[in-house]
């Protein structure tokens, strides 16, 4: 299956989760979550994002991040390439922390920003892990709401800007604000499973993925203007697996063909047809160096 395309550009707000593999639990214990704030605060830093809300749960992560950069896959990256490396190491395990990639929502700010940020502070309430959400120290909420120092990764001056002009009206008003959000669902105007806003900013952003989309496929059409189909490819092979492996390879190195869109084509899987074209690759190289 393809990978959705993700909808980067200057400002952009997403609601990013990030779940443990097979579900397992990637905080075990107090230190864990400790580091991942600091990685979290590492990346804030060197990728200038903004960071209004995050949650700390037992097999996931909320993040609530804007990036003035238009840099999300890049840094989540790195903080998830970071948060496997110090899990293992630490727990000395190996293989993966993470269940694939993270997981974006792109977010209109203006409608839903808010909306959001109250989401995230509420996942332990909703879990039944705490009563309230200031009963819970892994969450963005104390550190919003005046409880405690924030997070150096944290940023709450948006937030708190649309409570109220003193810092004690904001508070209050914004404690007040997450009070009212259980049982409310933020979900009713997401659609396609990546888009959260009005109707006029999923229309504009639907525009721009397909306009994105278009110009991948300009970009490859290019690259390989004399594509053949794997039709005509592979129609003369028949049993011959020599000449099928041959083709294989042509298939990915001159016509730019995908392992999986091969694989759909002669059933193969492509961790085989990865395997083949290694072996074609390494013949060719001895042949070609063969005194």
């Amino acid at each position: 299956m393809a990978r959705p395309l993700r909808i980067e550009y200057e400002g952009a707000v997403y609601h990013v989760t990030s779940r443990g593999n097979a579900r397992q639990d990637i905080f075990l214990d107090d230190k864990d979550r400790a580091d991942f704030l600091a990685s979290l605060s590492h990346i804030v830093e060197r990728f200038d994002w903004l960071c209004h809300a995050y949650c700390l749960m037992n097999n996931h992560y909320h993040l609530l991040i804007e990036t003035p950069r238009a840099n999300l896959s890049q840094g989540m990256q790195l903080l998830n390439s970071m948060l496997s490396q110090r899990f293992n190491r630490r727990h000395k395990r190996v293989g993966h922390a993470l269940q694939g990639r993270f997981k974006g929502i792109l977010v209109e700010k203006e409608s839903h920003l808010l909306e959001l940020a109250r989401y995230i502070v509420l996942n332990p309430v909703r879990a039944m892990a705490v009563e309230q959400p200031g009963d819970y120290t892994w969450s963005s909420y104390r550190g919003t709401v005046g409880d405690a120092q924030p997070e150096s990764s944290l940023t709450v001056e948006w937030i708190l800007s649309q409570f109220g002009k003193n810092s004690s009206q904001a508070h209050s008003a914004y404690r007040q604000f997450v009070a009212e959000g259980q049982g409310v669902s933020v979900w009713d105007a997401l659609r396609g499973g990546m888009l959260l806003g009005s109707d006029e900013f999923v229309e504009q952003m639907k525009e721009s993925l397909a306009q994105r989309t278009l110009d991948i496929d300009i970009v490859r059409h290019q690259r390989f203007p004399d594509q053949r189909s794997l039709e005509n490819i592979f129609e003369d092979v028949g049993g011959d697996q020599d000449l099928r492996n041959q083709r294989i390879h042509e298939a990915v190195y001159q016509d730019g063909y995908t392992l999986s869109a091969i694989g759909k084509h002669i059933g193969l899987h492509p961790a085989s047809l990865s395997r083949i074209v290694k072996h074609v690759e390494q013949e060719l190289r001895d042949a070609r160096y063969k005194v």
